[in-house]
């Protein structure tokens, strides 16, 4: 049977434990969505409203007011980042929300919206489905 070394002592320990943590900028996130490609399709259905929404976030665009490189690493990051973003989520979905309404032609409730982003190249594609139904007229007193 082989014996074991024993552990060794920590005399010292750390007094801070240390993260690195990688997020979309606040600044970032403006630009992308300032410069950002919306198309967006769907139609009414009865009493409801099917469509979706798709969101480009094209990085050669803002390749000149950021430090990283806008290659396709980095829009791969981008995309990652964006699904995990709160911020980019929720105006995701406000942006596809607005659309769908318009393009409904009437105010929508309860509105359902199922995000999903990727990468093609240098391109970050935030792709946002919505189903709502059509707001009932409130009876006036």
């Amino acid at each position: 049977m082989q014996s074991r070394k024993p552990m060794a002592s920590a005399r010292k320990v750390a007094l801070f434990d240390r993260e690195i943590r990688i997020t979309l900028s606040q600044a970032a996130v403006e630009i992308l969505f300032e410069s950002a490609d919306i198309l967006s399709e769907g139609e009414r259905r009865g009493d409801g409203y099917f469509g979706s929404t798709m969101i480009t976030l094209d990085l050669t665009r803002v390749a000149s007011l950021v430090r990283e490189d806008c290659d396709a690493a980095s829009a791969r990051r981008v995309a990652e980042l964006a699904m995990a973003d709160k911020r980019v989520r929720e105006r995701a979905k406000a942006l596809a929300a607005a659309d769908a309404a318009e393009r409904a032609g009437t105010l929508l409730q309860r509105v359902d919206c199922e995000l999903r982003g990727r990468a093609v190249g240098t391109r970050v594609h935030l792709d946002v489905d919505v189903e709502a139904e059509i707001a009932r007229a409130r009876a006036t007193r």
